[in-house]
């Protein structure tokens, strides 16, 4: 009988042990291509956000920018002129989605003397909102010389939300931020969100 229960107990541990496989989620896997930011000031937003690059314009994040403002764009939409071109040179704008195209949105953020674009969904009722779009070209005989980013839109709603409350117009940001040998738990990621 003793040797009857030592036979199940370990058929059932190598049938536990083949048909469940443990992989620790590493860093490389949040990663996948994406890049990050840390916003340094205001206090309330000093988090690390994670940003779906623009798939086919614009340059890419390599230059490493440490203190620069992301700025709100003034209209949101940023499918005209940017009002507010004077808080928005040599900083990153950060725009809402909709109304035309990511393109058009980054060259008029560049038109402005924008060094980067940061274009997120604010409509909380979006299918979207909960979701990294890929933002891809338009298919007219433009590009933009910045680069271009989509942050999910949680995330770009608690930002813009934060800041008209603490009545700024910019926040302080670092990008893009090296998390190649940081472990996914010490990752500083905003408390609204799970990765």
């Amino acid at each position: 009988m003793l040797i009857v229960l030592v036979i199940i107990a370990t058929l059932s541990q190598c049938r536990a042990t083949s048909t469940t496989i443990h992989m620790p989620v590493t860093t490389q896997d949040i990663i996948a291509g994406d890049v990050f930011f840390e916003i340094i000031s205001p206090q309330d937003l000093e988090y690390t956000y994670r940003l779906r690059p623009a798939k086919d314009f614009g340059v890419s994040f390599s230059q490493k920018l440490e203190g620069i403002p992301m700025v709100l764009a003034d209209p949101p939409e940023a499918c005209h002129k940017i009002r507010n071109a004077r808080e928005m040179h040599g900083s990153i704008a950060l725009m809402d989605r909709g109304e035309c195209s990511f393109l058009t949105k980054t060259l008029h953020a560049e038109a402005a003397g924008a060094i980067g674009a940061i274009i997120t969904e604010y409509n909380s009722n979006s299918p979207e909102f909960e979701h990294y779009i890929e933002m891809i070209h338009d298919k007219t005989n433009r590009d933009a010389k910045i680069p271009a980013g989509f942050l999910l839109g949680k995330n770009g709603m608690i930002i813009r939300s934060t800041l008209m409350r603490l009545k700024r117009v910019h926040a302080l940001i670092n990008i893009p931020v090296n998390l190649t040998f940081t472990p996914p738990s010490k990752i500083n990621h905003p408390p609204w969100l799970g990765w």
